[in-house]
C-alpha cells in the first residue's frame, strides 16, 4: 500500500518485566492501522539477542532468541537491507535495557524517530533517586526516601510501615511493604538482588492517583484514575497484572474538580522538569490536600487495558487514535531536532 509509514515495534528485553512488554506489544500490533502502516517486529531476547519478523509472528516466548537480529539499530554489515527504511519505532520495552535511555541511544545514533522519551529524560526517570532530587530542585513536593547502596547502614527516619524498592527497575518488580525492622531487612536483601541502589520510601497514606501524559512541547493531561487493590494490601504486581488486581476509577472518588485539576498540573509540570516527549504516566498520591509524586514511567504499560490507555479513553482519546498520535509526534520531534546545527 503506497505511502504507508513503516513502523518497527521492539518487544520483549532483557529485563524482568520481558512479559509485560511482549503483551503491550500484541496489543499496540492489533490496533496499528494495516492501511496506514507497514508493520515490521523486533523481539529481544531475554539474553539480548534481537530477532526480526513481519508481523506479530515472533512475539512469542518460544520464538525469541532464535538467531540474532539483523536490524537498523544492532551493528551489522547488512542491517539496513534487512530491515530496510524505517519511518518510526516503537520501543515497547520496560524496565532497564529498554526503558532507561540505552535503546533510545541506539535510535539517536541510527538517526531513526522513536516514540517516547529521550535518552537523557528516559536514564533520569528510571531512576528514582535522582528522578526525586530533580523534582525536588523544581519545587515539585515527591515522596520522602532515603538511598542506600551496599554496604550502607540500613536506617531511615519514617515511621512504619515503608517500602524498600531497587532505584531502576519498575512493575513492583523487587519492591516490599515492611512492617518492622526485621521484614525491613529481608526487604533490603531483596532489592539489593535487583539493583545496586535502593529506596526506603515513607509510607503515604493517601489516594493513590495516576495519570498520562501526551505531546512534546505542549503536553496535556489525561483525567487521573485511582487505583483501588483489590485483595492486596498495596499496589503489587500481581494488582497490576493478574485479572481482578485492581479497579481503576476515573475520576477518582472524593477528590474536588480543583484538586484533580492540581493532579493533572502536577503531572505536566513533572513531564516538563525532566524534558520527557511523547508519552508518560505519572504516579502520585493525593494526602491532606497535598498532591504528592512518586513515580514517573516514560514507557508505561500499553495494552489497550492498560492505565495509560484507559485514562486517555475516558479522556476522549482511544487507543489506535492514541498510538496514531505517538508516532506523530515522533515524526515531529526528529524534524524538529534536524534542524539543530550540532
Amino acid at each position: 500500500m503506497p505511502g504507508r509509514l513503516r513502523v518497527a515495534v521492539l518487544a520483549g528485553g532483557r529485563s524482568s518485566e520481558h512479559e509485560i512488554s511482549l503483551a503491550s506489544a500484541r496489543s499496540v500490533l492489533q490496533a496499528l492501522d494495516p492501511e496506514a502502516y507497514d508493520v515490521v517486529t523486533v523481539a529481544i531476547g531475554r539474553d539480548g539477542r534481537w530477532e526480526l519478523e513481519a508481523g506479530d509472528a515472533s512475539l512469542t516466548p518460544a520464538a525469541i532468541g532464535r538467531s540474532v537480529a539483523e536490524t537498523l539499530p544492532v551493528p551489522a554489515a547488512n542491517a539496513p537491507a534487512a530491515l530496510g527504511a524505517v519511518d518510526v519505532v516503537l520501543p515497547i520495552l520496560h524496565g532497564p535495557f529498554g526503558e532507561d535511555g540505552t535503546v533510545q541511544g541506539l535510535l539517536e545514533l541510527a538517526d531513526v524517530a522513536y516514540v517516547g522519551a529521550g535518552v537523557a529524560a528516559s536514564a533520569l526517570c528510571m531512576d528514582k533517586d535522582l528522578f526525586k532530587k530533580v523534582l525536588r530542585e523544581s519545587g515539585i513536593p515527591v515522596t520522602r526516601s532515603v538511598t542506600l547502596r551496599p554496604r550502607d547502614e540500613v536506617a531511615h527516619p519514617f515511621a512504619y510501615p515503608v517500602f524498600v524498592k531497587p532505584a531502576r527497575l519498575g512493575s513492583s518488580v523487587g519492591i516490599s511493604k515492611a512492617h518492622d525492622e526485621t521484614e525491613l531487612r529481608a526487604a533490603v536483601e531483596l532489592a539489593f538482588r535487583h539493583d545496586e541502589k535502593i529506596l526506603i520510601e515513607e509510607f503515604v497514606d493517601g489516594v493513590e492517583v495516576e495519570v498520562g501524559v501526551l505531546g512534546n512541547s505542549d503536553p496535556v493531561a489525561s483525567l487521573p484514575g485511582e487505583i483501588v487493590p483489590l485483595g492486596h494490601e498495596w499496589y503489587d504486581y500481581a494488582s497490576k497484572y493478574e485479572d481482578g488486581g485492581m479497579d481503576l476509577v476515573i475520576p477518582p472518588r472524593g477528590l474536588a474538580d480543583d484538586v484533580i485539576g492540581r493532579v493533572q498540573e502536577v503531572a505536566v509540570d513533572a513531564f516538563r522538569v525532566t524534558d520527557c516527549e511523547g508519552m508518560a504516566r505519572v504516579d502520585c498520591f493525593v494526602a491532606g490536600g497535598q498532591v504528592i509524586v512518586n513515580e514517573l514511567n516514560t514507557i508505561p504499560g500499553f495494552t489497550s487495558t492498560s492505565v495509560y490507555a484507559k485514562l486517555f479513553d475516558a479522556s476522549g482519546v482511544a487507543y489506535p487514535d492514541l498510538l496514531r498520535r505517538l508516532i506523530e509526534l515522533a515524526l515531529e520531534r526528529r524534524e524538529r531536532r534536524a534542524r539543530l546545527a550540532y
